[in-house]
Formats: C-alpha cells, sequence, structure tokens
C-alpha cells in the first residue's frame, strides 16, 4: 500500500505513527495491509495521519484519484514523451519522476514495467549506464504475455497466430524479458 511507502520513508512504524496521529493502530494496520482504503476514510482520519508524516494530505490521497488509463494509450504517451524530449532528457525525465516506482507500488506492474524497459532498451542505444535504482524491478516479469492490440487484431483478423510469432521474435529484448512485446517506440505520429 502507498502508506506503507511513506511510513518507510519516514522510517516510521505503524505503531508511532498511531502514537502520534491518534489513530487506532487497528485502523492504520487496516489501511497498511488493504483492508481499509486510505481514500474511503474520513477527512479528519486522512488530516491526522498526513499531518503526523508531516506530508499534505493531498500527497496521500493523489494515488487513489489518478485514473488509469488504457495500457495502448499509456504506451502511446511514453513513446511520444520519448519522442518530444530525446533519448537523454527522455531518460533524465524519467528518473526524476519516479513513475516506475510509484506504478510499481501501486501495483501497476505493466506500466512500471514498460516504462523500466524503455528507459533500458534507450540507455542501451545510447551507451548510458543503467540506473541501479531498479535493480530490484529488473527481475520482475509479467505473468502474461502483453502483445500490441494491433498484433491482437491482425491474429483475430486472419484467425492465425503467426502474427504473435513474428512479434515475438522481432520484439526488443528489454521488453521480452518483462514479458512485453514491443518492435517499434519511434514510429508514433
Amino acid at each position: 500500500m502507498y502508506l506503507d511507502h511513506q511510513l518507510q520513508q519516514k522510517n516510521m512504524t505503524i505503531y508511532r505513527l498511531s502514537k502520534e496521529s491518534g489513530i487506532p493502530y487497528a485502523t492504520l494496520n487496516d489501511i497498511c495491509n488493504g483492508k481499509t482504503r486510505l481514500e474511503k476514510c474520513s477527512a479528519e482520519t486522512v488530516y491526522r495521519i498526513a499531518h503526523a508524516l508531516d506530508t499534505p494530505m493531498e500527497n496521500l490521497l493523489a494515488p487513489f484519484m489518478e485514473k488509469r488509463s488504457s495500457f495502448e494509450l499509456f504506451k502511446s504517451s511514453v513513446c511520444h514523451r520519448l519522442k518530444e524530449l530525446g533519448d537523454i532528457d527522455f531518460i533524465l525525465d524519467t528518473l526524476q519522476r519516479d513513475e516506475i516506482r510509484t506504478y510499481y507500488q501501486r501495483k501497476w506492474y505493466p506500466e512500471s514495467l514498460y516504462l523500466l524497459a524503455m528507459l533500458d532498451y534507450i540507455s542501451r542505444l545510447n551507451d548510458v549506464p543503467l540506473c541501479k535504482e531498479y535493480d530490484d524491478l529488473r527481475s520482475a516479469r509479467l505473468d502474461h504475455t502483453i502483445y500490441p492490440a494491433g498484433v491482437l487484431a491482425m491474429c483475430a483478423v486472419n484467425e492465425d497466430a503467426q502474427a504473435k510469432e513474428k512479434s515475438r521474435r522481432e520484439a526488443i529484448p528489454e521488453f521480452l524479458k518483462f514479458n512485453i512485446i514491443e518492435n517499434e517506440v519511434r514510429n508514433v505520429i
């Protein structure tokens, strides 16, 4: 949960947060374990937690208010950002935003791993050393292979899986290792 991350950043336990916020330990434990959703808590509860963590309430609630777009739209957005910024600025911007970790903590694994694959791919093309901050995520892998929508459509129209096999053979290795099939990231309009 997101609150766990906040506690880790502040080097604080649930017990200490309970004492400093006046929120019962059981309530905070339920929030951290996903039994209670933070965004459904009263404003007073969120305020007390935010105050004890010395962070604005908006910082606690923002991740829950963000709507998740389709994965195809997300990929397109990342590719357009790469095109607009250029390789090196894309790398710097991605590292500065730390979206890879944020998505992963939200359990938005396809988005997190796609962005990490893009970062690693662009780094390789530009002979930039990989950022070690994400080494723990580099061993992750999606349970099911994600193919581009165009490949899936072609397979459905032809009633044949050859397009999947071809796209897998031609996939960019940095994406393939996460079980994401991606062949082209620069051909966006």
